[in-house]
């Protein structure tokens, strides 16, 4: 072939993707246009947390208007702003007291166990793991919601994983027996229960005048949160099997969804399927970035240096820790949510992850 045609043709090559590019653009940017105005009202995760400040805020406020070309706004106030008790904000969207809303999981459990099934003590222990089990439960998940709860579930988010702070020095698993362990929900306390240790329920902001007072020995919350809330100043070690995700769900108040326009409603899910992608990669960031602040490496960009004893995770201890899932977590849960709602879990999460609830 000549190069002379040779560069006609990827001339034109070139044109054709640029007019597919710009038709496709255009065609988003019309579409967008033909939006109907719409204003909503959302509640949303602790302002503390990362996928707050760094994803949910900026989705609201910025990525939302921007690619509705202005035609959707928002109002959006986070959870500890209003004062609001996180375990209440399933009951509030069922209300109607906001429109869109963010909650945890594992509170959400609190008015039904079976929120629990997604975020079980210790069921997934790495972050694709996390996501796959969500994924599985997905369907689940909504439909309960929509039935029970008057809403829709739209995206699941994660934060770090949800691991042990300990004033007093441990070596692993066999260390936390006769120990008072800070948690914050039921599953957390079945596998403490099956360990042999004291859980203690407390809220987040009384953990560390507890830690410092000797009220309890260790507490369980995520390796960034923790380090931002000033954990490292009064627990020495860090022992990283984690107990969950503290995984977060998205979600719209069912009277509010159903009286959006459809081409709004069809916005949203796409915009909505980009969000919960950056509340993931975020999650992942968080990780690696805990880890190097709680460690006192670099970079340490999202919390603060910190030099804790890492208490490394031994073969014995792994292999117990698949005994306590195996045992005192799921059938803890099992025998809270019942023997439908264990086989629904077998055939979802479980298939996905490889355990298996007891039935009956």
């Amino acid at each position: 072939m000549s190069k002379i045609r040779y560069r006609t043709l990827y001339s034109s090559a070139l044109s054709c993707f640029g007019a597919l590019a710009l038709g496709g653009a255009l065609a988003a940017s019309a579409a967008a246009a033909e939006l109907p105005r719409t204003h909503v009202k959302v509640i949303g995760a602790y302002s503390t947390i990362v996928a707050s400040f760094k994803v949910e805020i900026p989705f609201w406020k910025e990525t939302i208007p921007k690619d509705s070309n202005g035609m959707v706004t928002a109002d959006i106030t986070p959870q500890d702003q209003l004062g609001i008790d996180d375990k209440t904000m399933l009951r509030l969207l069922k209300l109607g007291v906001m429109d869109f809303a963010e909650m945890d999981i594992s509170k959400m459990a609190g008015d039904d166990p079976h929120f629990e099934g997604c975020d079980l003590a210790g069921v997934s222990l790495d972050l694709k793991k996390a996501r796959a089990g969500c994924d599985a439960y997905r369907a689940v998940l909504d439909g309960l919601m929509q039935k029970n709860w008057n809403a829709k579930l739209l995206a699941f988010g994660t934060n770090p994983p949800q691991v042990f702070w300990c004033r007093v020095p441990i070596a692993g698993l066999a260390d936390l027996k006769g120990k008072k362990v800070r948690v914050f929900n039921k599953t957390m306390i079945d596998f403490l229960n099956g360990v042999g240790a004291t859980a203690v329920n407390m809220a987040f902001a009384e953990v560390v005048p507890a830690l410092q007072r000797g009220v309890v020995d260790c507490g369980v919350t995520g390796t960034l949160s923790g380090n931002t809330a000033g954990w490292p100043e009064v627990t020495t070690h860090l022992y990283p099997m984690s107990l969950g995700w503290s995984i977060q769900v998205y979600a719209a108040n069912l009277n509010s969804w159903n009286r959006l326009n459809p081409a709004v409603q069809a916005f949203f899910v796409r915009e909505y399927k980009k969000f919960e992608d950056a509340l993931w990669a975020t999650g992942a960031e968080a990780i690696a970035d805990a880890e190097n602040c709680n460690f006192g490496k670099q970079p340490c960009k999202m919390g603060k240096p910190a030099k804790l004893t890492q208490v490394p995770v031994s073969a014995a201890d792994g292999d117990m820790h698949k005994k306590l899932i195996e045992t005192a977590v799921l059938k803890g849960w099992a025998s809270r949510c019942g023997g439908a709602c264990a086989k629904e879990w077998n055939e979802t999460v479980g298939k996905t992850l490889g355990y298996t609830a007891p039935v009956n």
